[in-house]
C-alpha cells in the first residue's frame, strides 16, 4: 500500500508531501491542476523513462519518494533474489533526476536499475488510465484475465516449459535433416578427399622421417665418404697404419707397465680403457652405418614423390603442418562417422519431436480445462458487475476456440463478446462497446480480476469517461467495495457521484505568483469536500443548491 509520496522539483511541483490511506480514496481538480503531472512522478518510481525536461523550470534536479507498507503482500522473494534490504514491512523507493539528463534509483537506499523498479512495480501499483481501454481489443490481455481467474500459474507454467523444450526438439530435428541433405550432397567429395590422403599413410612425424631420407640418399656418395674416412682413423687402414683405438690400446699398455713404480698410472690406464671401450662401440657404429648406407635411386624417386604428394595436399588444404593434416583426416572420418548415423539420429529425434509433442498436447488440454471452466465464472461475474452499472440487458460471452497454430500460451484464442442491448447479437467487445460501455467493462474486469491478485495499489485515472448520474455512482461502490476489500484504491475523477463516495479526498490544483505555476495537492476535510463537490456539481459558481445536493451527496 502507498503511504506516503514526496515530490520536489518535478514538472510544475516545488515541493509536495502527502500521506495516503487504505481504502477508497479520490482525487479531484480542475484539468491542467496537475493530476497527470502526479501520475507522471508516480510513474517514473515504477521504472518508467525519465525525461530531463521533467525538472522544474530553473531548479538542477528532482526527486520523488515513495513509502509502501508491503507487509502481507509475500515480496520477500523479490527482495531477496535481487540482493536488496527489506524488514518484511516497508520499502522506500526514490528516483532522481537532473536537468542534465542523469537518471538514478534506490530501492531501501540501495542503488537500483530501472528494471528492478519496472519488475517491482508490477507488484505494488496498478495505473488504468484511458489509453488501457485499448487494452481490451488485445487477445492477450483477453487471455490474461481468464488465466487469473482460473488460477493456473502452475499449469501454464508447466505448458510453457514443455512447449519451450517441444520447439528446441523441433529445431534440433530440422538442423539434423539440414545437416543431413547438406552431407548426402558432400559425402563423395569427403570420400575423394580422404582418399587422397590416405594414400600418403602418414602418420605423426613421419614427415621429419622422409625428408631426412630424401637428403640422406640425395647425398649418399658424401656420407660414404665421410663414414669410411671416420672409421679409418678409429682403426687405422690395415697397411700396418694403425687408428686411434690401436693407439690408445698401445698407451693404456704402456701405463700398465709402471704401475709398481708409479701408482697413479693404474687410474689413468682405467679412464683411458674407459674411453677406448666407448670408441670401440663408435668405431662398431660407424662400420655398420657404412654398410647400411647405400644408393637408391628407385627409393629416392618413391620419398620425393611422397613428399611431392603432401607438399600439394598441404596447400591444396591451407595447412601448414602434417599435424593439421592428421587432424583434417579425423575430421573428415567423423563427419563420415556422423553422415552414416544420419538417418539414426534423425529417427531418435523424430521420436522424442513426437514424444515432447504429446506431453504438450497433454498439458495444452489440462490448460484449455482450466480456461473453460474459468470462463463461465468470467461471463457471471461480469454479468453481475455490469447490470447495476446501466447495462441491465448485458450478455457477455468469453469465446475459447483452438488457434491454428498452437503458441507459448496454449492452444487457447481467447475473445471476450459482448452486447449491450437486449435480443443483440454477440460481437467482439472492441467492435461493438461504446467509450463509457469499455470504461464500465474496464472496471468491472478489475473488480473481478483484484480479488484473485496481490495487488497493493490500484490507480484509476478518469475510469468514469462516458458515464454520469447514478451509472457513476454505482461504479464508486465498485471501487469503494475493492477498497473494502483490502485492496487501496486511487480514482481520479471529474464526477460528483464517485468523488461523494471517497473515504479519502484529495484536492489538486494550482497557483500563480512572480515566479512561475506552481501545482499542488492537499487532503480534504468535510467542509473542504462539500465545497469541491459542489463545485464538480455547479462549476466555478457556487450556488446553495449545489451545496445541499453536495451535503446530500455526502450522507451529511
Amino acid at each position: 500500500m502507498l503511504q506516503s509520496l514526496f515530490i520536489k522539483n518535478y514538472a510544475l511541483i516545488g515541493e509536495l508531501n502527502i500521506a495516503f490511506h487504505p481504502g477508497f480514496s479520490v482525487i479531484t481538480g480542475e484539468t491542467g491542476a496537475g493530476k497527470s503531472i502526479l501520475l507522471g512522478a508516480i510513474g517514473l518510481l515504477l521504472g518508467q523513462r525519465a525525461d530531463a525536461r521533467s525538472v522544474k523550470q530553473g531548479e538542477s534536479r528532482c526527486t520523488i519518494e515513495a513509502t509502501f507498507d508491503l507487509s502481507g503482500y509475500g515480496l520477500d522473494n523479490f527482495f531477496e533474489a535481487e540482493d536488496l534490504d527489506f524488514d518484511g514491512k516497508t520499502c522506500i523507493i526514490r528516483r532522481e533526476l537532473t536537468a542534465a539528463g542523469k537518471s538514478r534509483a534506490f530501492i531501501n537506499d540501495t542503488p537500483a536499475s530501472v528494471a528492478q523498479l519496472r519488475q517491482l512495480g508490477t507488484q505494488l501499483i496498478d495505473i488504468h488510465s484511458q489509453h488501457q481501454n485499448l487494452l481490451l481489443a488485445k487477445e492477450d490481455f483477453q487471455l490474461n484475465v481468464v488465466d487469473i481467474i482460473a488460477r493456473d500459474e502452475a499449469i501454464r507454467k508447466r505448458y510453457i516449459e514443455l512447449f519451450h523444450d517441444y520447439q528446441q526438439r523441433v529445431q534440433e530435428l530440422h538442423e539434423a535433416q539440414e545437416a543431413a541433405q547438406r552431407d548426402h550432397d558432400e559425402e563423395d567429395y569427403l570420400r575423394f578427399q580422404l582418399s587422397q590422403i590416405d594414400e600418403l599413410h602418414l602418420e605423426s612425424g613421419m614427415q621429419e622421417e622422409m625428408e631426412l631420407e630424401a637428403k640422406q640418399l640425395e647425398h649418399v656418395e658424401e656420407i660414404r665418404e665421410a663414414l669410411w674416412t671416420t672409421g679409418t682413423l678409429l682403426n687405422g687402414d690395415g697397411n700396418n697404419q694403425a687408428g686411434i683405438v690401436q693407439s690408445l690400446h698401445d698407451a693404456i699398455r704402456q701405463l700398465s707397465s709402471i704401475t709398481s713404480l708409479l701408482p697413479e698410472a693404474e687410474s689413468l690406464g682405467e679412464r683411458m680403457n674407459s674411453c677406448c671401450i666407448e670408441l670401440r662401440d663408435i668405431a662398431d657404429e660407424v662400420s655398420s652405418n657404412s654398410e647400411r648406407i647405400d644408393g637408391n635411386p628407385k627409393r629416392l624417386e618413391e620419398v620425393n614423390d611422397w613428399l611431392s604428394d603432401l607438399y600439394t595436399l598441404l596447400k591444396k588444404h591451407h595447412i601448414a603442418t602434417e599435424e593439421e593434416l592428421i587432424n583434417l583426416t579425423n575430421d573428415f572420418r567423423q563427419r563420415l562417422d556422423s553422415m552414416e548415423h544420419a538417418e539414426e539420429r534423425i529417427q531418435d529425434l523424430t521420436a522424442a519431436v513426437r514424444q515432447a509433442e504429446e506431453q504438450v498436447i497433454a498439458v495444452g488440454k489440462e490448460l484449455t480445462a482450466a480456461r473453460t471452466q474459468a470462463a463461465h465464472e468470467v461471463e457471471h461475474q461480469m454479468t453481475e458487475l455490469l447490470q447495476p452499472l446501466g447495462i441491465p440487458n448485458v450478455k457477455f460471452q468469453v469465446s475459447i476456440t483452438p488457434r491454428k497454430t498452437p503458441d507459448a500460451s496454449g492452444f487457447d484464442q481467447i475473445v471476450f463478446l459482448f452486447s449491450a442491448n437486449k435480443n443483440g447479437r454477440l460481437e467482439p467487445i472492441s467492435d461493438v462497446a461504446s467509450g463509457g460501455e469499455i470504461a464500465r467493462v474496464m472496471l468491472s474486469l478489475k473488480a473481478m480480476i483484484s480479488a484473485s491478485v496481490s495487488l497493493p495499489t490500484i490507480i484509476f485515472d478518469e475510469i468514469d469517461t462516458g458515464v454520469s448520474g447514478q451509472i457513476a455512482e454505482s461504479m464508486a461502490k465498485i471501487m469503494r467495495e475493492m477498497g473494502d476489500g483490502g485492496r487501496q484504491v486511487i480514482s481520479i475523477t471529474h464526477l460528483p457521484q464517485i468523488a461523494a463516495l471517497g473515504q479519502h479526498h484529495y484536492r489538486v490544483y494550482k497557483e500563480d505568483d512572480d515566479h512561475g505555476t506552481t501545482s499542488h495537492i492537499e487532503e480534504l476535510e468535510v467542509p473542504q469536500r462539500i465545497t469541491e463537490i459542489a463545485h464538480l456539481l455547479s462549476g466555478e459558481q457556487l450556488t446553495d443548491a449545489a451545496i445541499e445536493n453536495a451535503k446530500s451527496l455526502l450522507r451529511i
